[in-house]
C-alpha cells in the first residue's frame, strides 16, 4: 500500500505582500506613471543589488541608525563555508569553532563545526546606501550633477501592521553633486513629488499636502539658546505630529529645558506658511543667529519657486525635523489632510556629505523617497485602483475552427503590429466559451477573423456588445 502523499497548505507570509494579477497591473501601473514623470525632469535610472556588504552599511549608518541593527536581513546559506564547515576526524580543529551533534552515516570519519564567522551580506532596508555606495565606486563614470532614480524593493524586519511592510517598494530620487549642490533642486524635489502624486491613477480626489522645513532654522534656535542635547531636543519636537504640544512640552522638561526655553522653542515650531513673506513675518520677533538667518533664506527661496502649484499643495511646517542626522538643511514630508495620523507617505531632505565614508569627496545632495507599497496598499484597500481586467490584452483573437488557425495567428499578427496587445484563444471550443473567456479575463474586445471564406472579419465590443465588420490593417478601438 503506497504512502499517503504529504501536501503542504500554502499560506500567506506576514509582511511580504503578493497580489493577484489585476492588482499588479494596476501596480504596474503606478510604477510606470512614476518613472515616466521622474525621466520627464531628467533622472536616469539606476538598479543595484538587493544586497549590500554589512561592512559596506556599518560605515553609513543607513536611514534608521541604530534600530537598523534590529531591523535587518542578513544574509546566509544554510550550511554556508561561511558559518559551518566539515572537518576530517584527523585534522586539527580551531579552538574557536564549536561541534554541531549531528550525524552523518554517509561521512563517519568527518564533523560539522560552527565557524562562528558573521554573515557578511545583508537585504538593503533603504536605498541611501546602495546609493552612497554606489556613487563613490563608480565617481569617476558619472556624470555630475548626478541625476539618478531608483525603483527596487527594500527589506525591514519590522512588526507588519497597516501601511507596514517586511518587504516592500520605494521610489526614490537624489540629486548629488561634487563640493556644492544648488538650492534649485531643493525646490524641484516637491515639484515632482507634487506632479507625481495628484495624477497617479486613484489619487485624484485624495487631499495631500507637502510639508517643508529647514533644520537650520530650529538648529540655530537650539544653538543660540545655548542648548546642548539639541538631537534629544529635536527628537521630540518631531513628534509634534502624533503628540499634543503639551505632552511634548513635558518631555522636555524632562530633559532639563527651561519653561522660557520650552515656549520660545515650541512658538518657533508650531509655524505654519505657505509663501516666503508668512514665513518671515511668523519669524520676525524670534533672535536669529547666521545659522537661521541661512535656514530662513533656503527655505524662502524654495517656497518662492513653488509658487506654480495649488494652493495649500505646499505649507512650511516648521515642527518637520526628521529624526535623521544625516540631514543639514531643507527636510520634506508628505501627508493626508484627511488622515494625518496615517503618516508621511513621501520624505527626505538634504544631506551635506552622502558618501564620505566611502570615498574621499565632498558630495552633498538631496532626495526624496515614496513610500510606494504604504501608499498603493491605503488605495487598494480604499477599492480606488483603477478597474482593469486580469488581462493586458486589448483584443482576444477566436479561433472558429482548427482550420483557421493559420488565419487566426495572421490576423493577432498584423493587430500586434499596429501596436494592440493580443491573445489568440488556444483552441477551437464553442463560440460561447470563447467569449466568456475574454469576459472572465476583461479583454475589452473580441475578434471574428472569417469563418468562411468571403466573409468579413468582425469585432465584438464587450462593453456594450456592439459587433460590426473590421479590417486589421484599419480597425481602431
Amino acid at each position: 500500500m503506497s504512502e499517503k502523499k504529504k501536501i503542504y497548505k500554502p499560506k500567506p507570509i506576514s509582511g511580504f505582500p503578493e497580489w493577484l494579477p489585476e492588482t499588479r497591473r494596476a501596480e504596474q501601473q503606478w510604477f510606470d506613471h512614476i518613472r515616466r514623470v521622474f525621466e520627464s525632469y531628467g533622472f536616469c535610472s539606476i538598479e543595484t543589488p538587493s544586497v549590500e556588504a554589512l561592512d559596506a552599511i556599518n560605515a553609513k549608518g543607513g536611514d534608521g541608525g541604530a534600530d537598523t541593527d534590529k531591523e535587518m536581513y542578513v544574509l546566509n546559506r544554510l550550511l554556508s563555508e561561511l558559518s559551518y564547515e566539515i572537518i576530517h576526524k584527523d585534522e586539527t580543529v580551531p579552538e574557536h569553532y564549536s561541534l554541531i551533534p549531528i550525524r552523518d552515516h554517509k561521512f563517519p570519519e568527518h564533523k560539522l563545526y560552527e565557524t562562528g564567522n558573521e554573515p557578511r551580506l545583508a537585504l538593503h532596508f533603504d536605498q541611501t546606501v546602495p546609493l552612497a555606495r554606489y556613487t563613490a565606486q563608480h565617481f569617476n563614470e558619472l556624470v555630475f550633477p548626478f541625476k539618478r532614480y531608483q525603483m527596487q524593493r527594500v527589506w525591514r524586519g519590522e512588526r507588519p501592521q497597516a501601511g507596514r511592510f517586511r518587504e516592500f517598494y520605494q521610489c526614490d530620487i537624489d540629486v548629488i553633486n561634487v563640493d556644492t549642490l544648488p538650492l534649485h533642486f531643493d525646490a524641484e524635489m516637491p515639484a515632482i513629488i507634487w506632479e507625481i502624486l495628484s495624477s497617479l491613477p486613484g489619487m485624484e480626489d485624495e487631499k495631500i499636502q507637502i510639508q517643508i522645513s529647514n533644520r537650520k532654522i530650529l538648529i540655530g534656535l537650539l544653538e543660540g539658546l545655548g542648548i546642548e542635547n539639541i538631537t534629544e531636543v529635536t527628537r521630540w519636537i518631531d513628534k509634534l505630529d502624533k503628540m499634543d504640544k503639551n505632552a511634548v512640552a513635558s518631555e522636555l522638561i524632562g530633559i532639563g529645558l527651561s519653561d522660557d526655553n520650552i515656549d520660545t522653542i515650541l512658538s518657533l515650531a508650531l509655524i505654519k506658511a505657505s509663501t516666503s513673506k508668512e514665513l518671515i513675518a511668523g519669524i520676525s520677533t524670534t533672535n536669529q543667529n547666521d545659522t537661521m538667518k541661512e535656514g530662513i533664506e533656503e527655505l524662502s527661496f524654495v517656497l518662492d519657486q513653488l509658487q506654480h502649484l495649488p494652493d495649500n499643495a505646499v505649507v512650511a511646517d516648521l515642527s518637520i525635523v526628521r529624526g535623521l542626522d544625516y540631514y543639514t538643511g531643507t527636510v520634506y514630508e508628505t501627508r493626508f489632510l484627511d488622515d494625518p495620523s496615517y503618516g508621511s507617505i513621501c520624505s527626505g531632505g538634504r544631506y551635506d556629505d552622502l558618501a564620505g565614508n566611502y570615498i574621499n569627496k565632498h558630495l552633498p545632495g538631496v532626495g526624496i523617497s515614496i513610500g510606494f507599497s504604504r501608499l498603493f496598499d491605503r488605495i487598494r484597500i480604499k477599492n480606488q485602483l483603477p478597474v482593469s481586467g486580469v488581462s493586458p490584452a486589448d483584443i482576444l483573437v477566436i479561433l472558429p475552427n482548427e482550420e483557421s488557425r493559420n488565419l487566426m495567428m495572421a490576423t493577432a499578427q498584423t493587430l500586434r503590429k499596429r501596436g494592440y496587445n493580443v491573445e489568440t484563444f488556444h483552441g477551437a471550443s464553442k463560440i460561447k466559451r470563447q467569449l466568456a473567456y475574454a469576459q472572465k479575463k476583461g479583454i475589452p474586445y473580441v475578434w471574428f477573423p472569417p469563418f468562411e471564406d468571403g466573409q468579413s472579419h468582425e469585432v465584438k465590443n464587450m462593453e456594450t456588445g456592439a459587433q460590426e465588420n473590421a479590417s486589421p490593417e484599419e480597425w481602431t478601438k
